[in-house]
C-alpha cells in the first residue's frame, strides 16, 4: 500500500502540459480533474480572484485551441503581476454555476508557483484582424443548421463535447479564445445594458442583420453570434447603465471568459460611450388615417402591465398621440384590472381604460377613444400576480363600432355564424382550452365604419411568454425556446378559428395583431400562417427584415409583435415605431408599438 499510494499520484500528475494541451479543441479539456505540473505562461490579466495565463509556447496554426487559461486562486492573484512569466502546479477544474450553462475550463488549487522573469510585453489579440473574424450565423454544430429549431435540447455540448470549429461555429469561436487577452475595435452596442452594466457589442468584423440603429435583427435561422457580451471591469470600475443600442464605444480590452450563461469580455476598465446615433428618438409614423375604409390606421401597443396607477400610463397616452397619431382602432396587451397587481377578486379594467382614454384626450388627441374588453376569471390570464393582464380595443367611436354588439364572457367560447359573422362581439376564442392555462385568450371582434361600407375583423393576441427559455450559449443544443410547445398550440386554435371566418368568405378582411411572444420564422407562427392563410404584414409591405424589430433581447433586435392580414386586406404599409427600443430607461414600455394603414373596403 505504501509503494501504491505514490504511484497512482505519479499516475495523476501531467508534467509539463503546455496551456493549448491543457485547453485541448474541445469544450472540455482532456485533463479534467488532473492535476498537472510546470504549466508555464505571462500573466495577461489579474482580477479579484484569479488570474489569467498566455503560453510561452505558440501551438501553431491550431486555431481551436485557446493558449490562454483562468488561474483560480485570490491569494496566488494578489501576489501576481502583469508581464510576469511564471511557472505553477494545479489542479483542472471545469466550473459552471448552473446545470443550464457551458463550462469554463480553469487552475485550481495552485502550489509551487515560481516567477521566472518580469517585465514581459503582454499584447492583446484584436478580433477581426488576420481572419480572426466570428461566424455571423450559427452557434453550434449540435443545433443542426437551426437555432430555432424543434425539438429543443436534444442534445447537450457537455456531454457531445464537440471538436471545435472556430470558423463556422460562434461557441467554438468564443471557447476558441478562452482566457485570451483581446481587444475589441470600432466598438459599438447592440443592445441596451442590464441592470449591472453588462453590454452586448460587435467590433471591426463582418455581422449580419444590421438594422438602420446599429443594433442587429435576428433573421430565420441567425440569431447573431458575432456579438459578446462585455461584464464586469477588472479593475472593479462600473460600465454605465445609460448605453443605448448604437452607440459607438472605445476600443475595448479585456479578457475572454464564460460565466452566467454567456461567453463574454471582463474589460479591463470600464466601457466608455463615445457618439450616440441621431436623432435620439424616431419620427413619428407617416402612416395617416383617412378616417374611411380606403385608409384605416390601426396601432398595436403591449403596453407592460398597465394599470390606473401605472408610472408608464401617461407616457403610454402620449406615444398614442405623438408616434402612432391617435389612429381609429388601437390593440393594446397587458390591460391589468382596475388596482393593478394588488391580489383579491377585482377583475374589471374599466377603471384602467377609461384612464388611459382620458390620458390619451390630456395629451392632445383630439379622439375621445371608447373601449371594449372581457374580464378574465380571476388569476387565470398568468402575468403579474394579481394584475389579471388581458388584451383590449380602444376605438374612435366617430369612425367605428362594433357591429351587431353582444360581448361574450370569459368562458364563452366565440362561433362564426352564416354571414359570415359572430356569436359573441367581441369574444374570445375557445377560453377553455387547455392551451391557454395561466395565458391570455385571444380576444376577436367584428367592426363597421359608421359612414357604412363593408365589416372587417381583428384578433387580439397574447400568447404565452418565452419564460423558462435557455441561453443561446448555454448547454441544450437547441436552445431551449420556453413555451413553445404552448404558443404551438395556441396558434393552432387562433388559425382554425380564423380559417373558419374565410371558409365562408374567402375575401372577408381579417387583421390579427398583438404580442405573439415568438418569431415569424419558428413553428408556432409558421403554423398559425399555414393554417390561417393570413399573411405575414411586414412581408406584404416589404419592409426589411433587418428593420423588423419591436424588442431588444440579449444581443438581439427581434420582433415578438405582428400583424397579419388576410387575402382581403389590401394597400397594406406597416411602421414599427422604435420610440422604445431606441430610448433609454424612461420608456413607456419594453415593446415598440406599430401601426398598419390597410384598406378594407372589401368586395
Amino acid at each position: 500500500m505504501k509503494l501504491l499510494l505514490p504511484l497512482l499520484y505519479l499516475l495523476n500528475l501531467a508534467s509539463c502540459v503546455s496551456i493549448s494541451e491543457i485547453n485541448g479543441n474541445r469544450f472540455i479539456s482532456p485533463f479534467r480533474d488532473q492535476r498537472v505540473s510546470n504549466v508555464t505562461g505571462v500573466v495577461t490579466a489579474k482580477g479579484p480572484d484569479g488570474f489569467w495565463l498566455r503560453s510561452t509556447t505558440s501551438d501553431g496554426d491550431d486555431s481551436s485551441t485557446s493558449e490562454s487559461v483562468y488561474v483560480f486562486d485570490r491569494t496566488a492573484a494578489t501576489a501576481r503581476t502583469v508581464g510576469e512569466t511564471v511557472s505553477l502546479d494545479a489542479t483542472v477544474t471545469e466550473f459552471r454555476s448552473s446545470p443550464d450553462f457551458l463550462y469554463l475550463t480553469e487552475l485550481t488549487s495552485p502550489a509551487n508557483v515560481i516567477v521566472i522573469s518580469t517585465g514581459s510585453t503582454v499584447t492583446p489579440i484584436v478580433i477581426g484582424e488576420k481572419e480572426l473574424n466570428p461566424p455571423t450565423e450559427q452557434y453550434s454544430s449540435l443545433d443542426n443548421g437551426d437555432v430555432f429549431g424543434l425539438p429543443n435540447n436534444v442534445s447537450q455540448v457537455s456531454n457531445a463535447n464537440p471538436v471545435l470549429e472556430p470558423r463556422r461555429y460562434g461557441l467554438d469561436f468564443w471557447e476558441s479564445l478562452s482566457g485570451e487577452l483581446v481587444t475589441v475595435r470600432g466598438a459599438r452596442a447592440v443592445a441596451k445594458p442590464n441592470r449591472f452594466g453588462d453590454t452586448w457589442v460587435v467590433g471591426d468584423w463582418k455581422v449580419t442583420g444590421e438594422n438602420s440603429r446599429g443594433g442587429l435583427t435576428m433573421t430565420d435561422r441567425d440569431a447573431n453570434p458575432e456579438a459578446i457580451l462585455i461584464g464586469s471591469p477588472l479593475d472593479r470600475s462600473r460600465n454605465p447603465t445609460t448605453t443605448l443600442l448604437g452607440n459607438s464605444l472605445e476600443d475595448i480590452t479585456g479578457v475572454v471568459t464564460q460565466a452566467f450563461g454567456f461567453y463574454r469580455i471582463l474589460p479591463l476598465t470600464s466601457l466608455k460611450v463615445t457618439a450616440s446615433p441621431e436623432p435620439a428618438l424616431p419620427p413619428p409614423t407617416t402612416l395617416i388615417s383617412t378616417g374611411k375604409c380606403d385608409g384605416l390606421t390601426i396601432g398595436s401597443y403591449n403596453v407592460e402591465n398597465l394599470s390606473p396607477t401605472s408610472p408608464n400610463l401617461n407616457q403610454i397616452a402620449a406615444d398614442i398621440v405623438n408616434y402612432l397619431k391617435s389612429p381609429p382602432l388601437v390593440l393594446v396587451q397587458e390591460i391589468q384590472d382596475d388596482n393593478g397587481p394588488t391580489n383579491d377578486a377585482i377583475v374589471s379594467a374599466n377603471l384602467t381604460l377609461s384612464t388611459l382614454s382620458s390620458a390619451i384626450s390630456a395629451a392632445g388627441s383630439s379622439t375621445s377613444y371608447a373601449f371594449t374588453n372581457i374580464d378574465p376569471v380571476d388569476d387565470t390570464n398568468g402575468g403579474q400576480p394579481g394584475g389579471n393582464i388581458r388584451t383590449a380595443y380602444l376605438y374612435d367611436p366617430s369612425v367605428l363600432r362594433l357591429r351587431s354588439l353582444k360581448p361574450g364572457t370569459a368562458t364563452d367560447a366565440n362561433e362564426v355564424l352564416p354571414g359570415p359573422t359572430l356569436k359573441y362581439n367581441p369574444g374570445l376564442i375557445d377560453p377553455t382550452n387547455p392551451a391557454w392555462v395561466d395565458s391570455r385568450k385571444p380576444l376577436v371582434a367584428e367592426w363597421e365604419f359608421i359612414d357604412g361600407g363593408s365589416n372587417f375583423f381583428t384578433v387580439n393576441v397574447h400568447f404565452v411568454s418565452k419564460g423558462g427559455s435557455s441561453s443561446l450559449h448555454g448547454d441544450a443544443r437547441p436552445p431551449v425556446n420556453g413555451g413553445v410547445d404552448i404558443r404551438l398550440a395556441q396558434a393552432n386554435i387562433t388559425a382554425t378559428f380564423i380559417a373558419s371566418i374565410l371558409t365562408q368568405d374567402p375575401s372577408a378582411p381579417i387583421i390579427a395583431s398583438g404580442d405573439f411572444n415568438e418569431f415569424a420564422f419558428v413553428a408556432p407562427l409558421e403554423t398559425f400562417e399555414e393554417i390561417s392563410s393570413l399573411r405575414d404584414a411586414d412581408a406584404v409591405a416589404n419592409l426589411k427584415p433587418e428593420e423588423r424589430y419591436t424588442y431588444l433581447f440579449d444581443m438581439n433586435c427581434q420582433q415578438l409583435d405582428h400583424t397579419y392580414v388576410s387575402q382581403g386586406v389590401k394597400g397594406v404599409e406597416i411602421e414599427h415605431v422604435h420610440v422604445n427600443t431606441w430610448g433609454g430607461a424612461a420608456g413607456a414600455s419594453d415593446h415598440d408599438p406599430s401601426v398598419v394603414r390597410v384598406e378594407v373596403c372589401g368586395k
